[in-house]
């Protein structure tokens, strides 16, 4: 699968899945997708095989390709890593980002800022993706950042889900600011402990990502 067609066949997927029109359970047939992007069944194999690498897809035996079902205790676990993870490379930023790292946050924080005043969540869920890996890049820990994107990849789409959640993006974009003013001034245990806020999701905050979930995917 390459190039921007192959970009654009995964994210559609993931975003389906995310908002529940394609279900839990649900058999993805390649031919019936191949039709409906107007493709051949080669790049949509390729597709399913990178979502199941990510554990949004199963691959079972005389059945293909089914949407993952995460049930919602695993879906805390995933976060819970996920914010370690995102914590540790915080830390390690904050002592290491060199000028082109802080040059790349900046410009994440900026493209967040402006798709937040736009209202534009699908605009905020690429530029937050951006300022994330930014951070990873500049822990500058390779394996560490390997981690954390296939982590990050595991989560996205309930990570996209949940910043469909009321206010959540303005939220969002205020724990940013935080977190690049911590790894801006080198204040390590600062921006790992403000990323960890920012990962985890307890309390009310997954009480409404549950409850979204539920209503994009009954």
């Amino acid at each position: 699968m390459s190039g921007k067609r192959g970009f654009v066949l995964r994210d559609t997927l993931e975003n389906d899945i995310a908002m529940g029109l394609l279900k839990a359970g649900e058999r993805l047939d390649e031919a019936t997708l191949a039709q409906r992007f107007g493709v051949s069944r080669t790049p949509i194999r390729e597709a399913l095989l990178q979502l199941a690498t990510t554990g949004l897809v199963e691959i079972r035996p005389h059945r293909g390709a089914v949407v993952a079902q995460v049930g919602p205790s695993r879906l805390m676990e995933m976060f819970e890593v996920m914010a370690e993870l995102e914590g540790m490379c915080g830390r390690l930023a904050a002592r290491r980002a060199d000028g082109s790292d802080i040059t790349a946050l900046v410009a994440a924080q900026r493209d967040c800022r402006a798709a937040a005043e736009a209202d534009d969540a699908d605009g905020y869920y690429y530029a937050n993706e951006r300022f994330h890996h930014a951070i990873y890049q500049a822990s500058r820990n390779g394996f560490l950042a390997e981690q954390a994107t296939l982590m990050h990849r595991r989560l996205k789409p309930y990570r996209r889900l949940q910043l469909r959640v009321r206010g959540r993006i303005r939220t969002s974009l205020a724990e940013h600011d935080g977190i690049l003013a911590a790894i801006e001034q080198g204040d390590a245990e600062v921006a790992s402990t403000l990323l960890k806020a920012h990962i985890i999701i307890q309390g009310e905050r997954f009480g409404d990502l549950v409850a979204n979930l539920a209503e994009h995917t009954a």
